[in-house]
């Protein structure tokens, strides 16, 4: 793939969380041999910006070449890192130079973010007539819509819903988007480490500071020159980056025990010293790198719980409330933030957390411990292969913009070669395999065909990846791209066109997983394909679900009102009280909800003979719904070996794919593909 980011800030070298994590994963994305590109800027635009940028870069040995200013007079700076070509604007009109880069580079893919919140770049992104427009949602402060937004749009939340995906980079940040503006974003890893490995423990009882990155109104300033007042003993730490402006620094100068850092390349450097991070945002946090960041390290992290924060936290003390932001200004301050009308704040949790921290040594070793444990279990599931896999995902389905109106041709052949890949894609798009099975046509080895729950989408194991088999998430009709077909509410013919479109896959080992609902359509695709005389499964992975033959003489009830029906989805599924709330996504979701939910509940088991392959029945050990009774009676269904795994948890016990899980997925993946 062609892939150019558009980021209207600084590329390298940056310190502020969204603008390293987007490098590391355009980075990534070159390191699996993808052509990659980035248009940037500096952070001040002007012809005397040019020769320090070329002289820093020179400090860090980056090799640059300087593009001729033109007839548009731009001043730009060009150079290579890690497999990705760079072009940074430091003088004229950023926005014609990355028109003319769009033109020149003809890229399939365009990475546009929040780091664009006035959204310079995105129009000329979604223009060009060739490219998808993949959207990263790094921070709810700067999208155009609900609570958390500074500046809301109408206009701009219309040109985001013409992107062709949007990503949010915490799950909190995914719900976020389709909650208040009805886009269907998913949450795949974008937030990348270093790929050069564990880094060194460096928490340590005697190091120096306690310390915060990026002190501003946002960020949380007010509790910790609070705290560095409370504690005039103890030595704290600031260290300046985009959201410091002139007044905030003045503060920091103004105590006695707060030193000014200046920011570290080398972020080892400033966790060698930092005994304490403190992260009080008072503002909605997408995820929080920094976070992660620290416990990798083994720092303990006292973090405000806003936003996504408590995802990057995972599970580890201390996470402490805060009054949060509610209101900005309409105005900008010095650093092009928003001005926020910061409410008054309760330091006194935050008092005892750093007081028992700074004084109880056992407690601080234990913290260290458990912070560095649980983030290097995330960071060695962390791969760019789900974003890699939706990417390509995106490009085998027509652009979601509408495209002018095409000439006619008499001939296939009279069509330029861009046209004709065009028309090629549209024709798949069209096919029941390929609508059914996105990307399943390129998977290589066996294949774990895997089916969602009710309402659910192919996106519901878009994060999911194993070496033992290629993922094939399944898209049924009434959501994500077949939004505009109309759902099954049956089982029979959603049982017979998944019968026909899994057809062509099943020249090689497969498995079946379905949830909940999926894995009775799981099992009586099963038993289908046999019918028809296919090749059988190897393996069915039946999950959260009750045996089928607790269907046996079933009596269909009558179909429940909408109040009912979100009354017995909000009791299993949390996230049904937030789309539920919103009436617009609502009325986007519900459709292909109640089209599920009625296809399982007119489902009568009828007896046939048990399968001679493999079962296993999977569930969560506080799922009120599926006991294991339910599980242990899908043995009934197999001449073939059984068993049940259980998994902490509820019905949704699999989200998000905690390291058990996917272990023991790999591991009966193994024993039979």
């Amino acid at each position: 793939m062609r892939i150019l980011l558009a980021q209207n800030s600084l590329y390298y070298p940056a310190h502020g969380g969204g603008d390293k994590s987007n490098r590391l994963l355009i980075e990534a994305l070159a390191a699996r041999g993808h052509e990659c590109r980035v248009v940037a800027r500096l952070s001040t635009l002007g012809p005397d910006q040019h020769a320090p940028y070329l002289a820093e870069l020179q400090t860090r040995q980056v090799q640059a070449s300087v593009a001729e200013p033109g007839v548009a007079g731009y001043h730009v700076v060009s150079f290579e890192l890690r497999g990705v070509q760079a072009h940074v604007v430091t003088g004229g009109n950023l926005r014609k130079y990355f028109a003319g880069q769009v033109e020149a580079f003809q890229p399939d893919i365009i990475l546009a973010s929040t780091d664009d919140p006035a959204q310079l770049l995105l129009p000329a992104a979604l223009r060009d007539p060739r490219a998808r427009v993949v959207y990263l949602a790094r921070a709810t402060l700067a999208v155009p819509f609900g609570p958390d937004c500074a500046f809301p749009s109408e206009a701009k939340t219309a040109r985001l819903r013409q992107a062709d995906a949007v990503i949010g980079v915490s799950q909190y940040v995914a719900d976020y988007v389709r909650r208040h503006a009805a886009i269907g974003a998913v949450h795949v890893p974008i937030s990348l480490m270093e790929p050069s490995g564990p880094p060194p423990s460096l928490g340590r009882f005697e190091n120096e500071f306690i310390t915060i990155v990026n002190p501003c109104a946002v960020k949380g300033i007010s509790i910790f020159l609070a705290l560095a007042d409370t504690f005039p003993d103890l030595a704290f730490a600031a260290v300046p980056t985009w959201g410091t402006n002139p007044a905030d620094r003045e503060q920091l100068r103004a105590r006695p025990n707060v030193t000014v850092l200046a920011p570290f390349d080398d972020i080892n450097a400033l966790f060698a010293r930092t005994r304490v991070l403190l992260v009080p945002s008072l503002w909605a946090e997408a995820r929080s790198r920094i976070v992660v960041e620290a416990m990798l390290r083994g720092v303990p992290v006292i973090a405000a719980d806003t936003g996504g924060i408590r995802e990057a936290k995972m599970g580890v003390p201390h996470l402490l409330s805060v009054n949060p932001i509610v209101r900005y200004h309409p105005r900008l301050d010095e650093q092009m933030v928003p001005e926020a009308d910061v409410p008054p704040q309760d330091i006194a949790p935050w008092r005892d957390a750093l007081r028992r921290l700074t004084t109880d040594r056992a407690r601080y070793a234990d913290l260290a411990a458990r912070s560095r444990a649980a983030a290097l279990r995330y960071v060695s599931q962390l791969s760019v292969e789900p974003f890699e896999n939706l990417l390509r995902d995106v490009l085998s389905h027509p652009r979601r913009r509408s495209d002018a109106a095409l000439p006619s041709f008499r001939r296939a052949e009279d069509l330029t070669p861009d046209r004709r890949r065009l028309l090629a894609l549209r024709l798949r798009r069209h096919s029941p395999a390929t609508a059914f099975f996105p990307g399943a046509e390129a998977a290589p080895g066996p294949r774990l065909f895997c089916l969602p729950h009710a309402g659910a989408g192919s996106m519901a194991y878009a994060a999911w990846k194993f070496a033992q088999a290629a993922v094939c998430a399944v898209r049924m009709p009434g959501r994500e791209s077949r939004r505009g077909e109309a759902p099954f509410d049956r089982m029979q013919p959603l049982i017979a066109a998944l019968a026909d479109a899994i057809a062509p896959f099943l020249d090689r080992p497969y498995g079946l997983f379905g949830h909940s609902m999926g894995a009775i359509v799981a099992f009586e695709l099963a038993r289908e394909l046999r019918r028809r005389g296919q090749p059988p499964a190897r393996l069915l992975i039946a999950s959260g679900a009750r045996a089928p033959q607790f269907r046996r003489n079933h009596a269909p009830p009558p179909d429940p009102s909408d109040e009912e029906l979100l009354q017995s989805l909000r009791r299993v599924d949390s996230s049904a009280l937030q789309w539920s709330e919103d009436p617009d996504l609502a009325r986007a979701i519900m459709p292909a909800v109640r089209a599920d939910t009625s296809l399982y509940r007119h489902y009568i088991y009828e007896e046939e003979a048990p399968f001679d392959f493999p079962i296993r029945a999977y569930g969560g050990l506080e799922d009120p719904n599926v006991t294991l009774d339910h599980l242990e009676r899908w043995g009934a269904e197999t001449r073939g070996s059984f068993a049940v795994r259980q998994f902490s948890g509820g019905h949704f016990y699999l989200r998000p794919l905690r390291e058990g899980f996917r272990l023991q997925i790999a591991q009966d993946l193994e024993a039979f593909l």
